[in-house]
């Protein structure tokens, strides 16, 4: 009787915490790339270029297909690519670099955030180490709920921009984990007061003029002597 009680805990708290986190969110998501927000930064969340039984990752791809339209309509200014680097042979950051450079998007328009080890420290990162206060985010649209929960709890001012979603075998999979990982984020930001891995030292964004845009002019006033 007491396991049954507790699992039948678990399965509420499970429950009240992705309703409370998909209600906060869901009105903020927009699925037509054209139509996604504006902000000064696009934050792209990293993940696997392959995937594990071999072949490029339809997450990865839509990603940033979406990324570089996004920057592309000049939706956002700046791209801040974030993700895991943990060890020499694994490096999300730079193989999405290198992807958008393939997909035309400028080299001064991007940066790199090699300690985007979680959602929770790219949102971090992009806070206290970047400088960004207003960023569309960029990711799966069953992802997204979770990323803007946590960027509200911190701060920032977000909207959701959703990569383009098709059927992927094993997908079911991802979105079971997700729904696991919205209750663990409550706990992670109003129980346990969970820190990021790594911050370092402050490297806020510089954002270039896009070709064509004129920066404001501003005008002098004749003060008298």
């Amino acid at each position: 009787m007491s396991l049954g009680v507790v699992a039948l805990l678990a399965i509420l708290l499970s429950v009240g915490a992705n309703l409370w986190i998909l209600g906060k969110t869901q009105s903020r998501i927009e699925h037509d790339l054209l139509a996604c927000g504006t902000a000064p930064v696009g934050i792209v969340f990293g993940t696997s270029y392959w995937n594990r039984g071999g072949g490029r990752n339809p997450h990865f791809e839509a990603r940033m297909l979406a990324a570089s339209r996004v920057i592309g309509e000049r939706r956002v200014k700046h791209l801040l690519l974030s993700g895991d680097n943990r060890t020499r042979s694994y490096n999300e950051p730079i193989t999405m670099w290198r992807d958008l450079r393939g997909r035309k998007v400028r080299d001064e328009d991007m940066t790199l955030d090699y300690a985007g080890f979680s959602t929770f420290d790219t949102l971090v990162r992009s806070r206290d180490v970047f400088g960004v206060e207003r960023a569309v985010l960029i990711t799966q649209p069953w992802h997204l709920p979770r990323a803007m929960f946590i960027a509200d709890a911190l701060g920032l001012e977000v909207t959701g921009c959703a990569a383009p979603s098709e059927h992927v075998p094993g997908v079911w999979r991802l979105k079971a984990r997700e729904w696991l990982a919205r209750l663990a984020t409550v706990g992670d930001l109003y129980v346990w007061k969970r820190q990021p891995y790594f911050l370092g030292p402050k490297e806020p964004l510089q954002i270039a003029p896009y070709p064509g845009v004129r920066p404001p002019r501003y005008e002098t006033l004749d003060l008298p002597d």
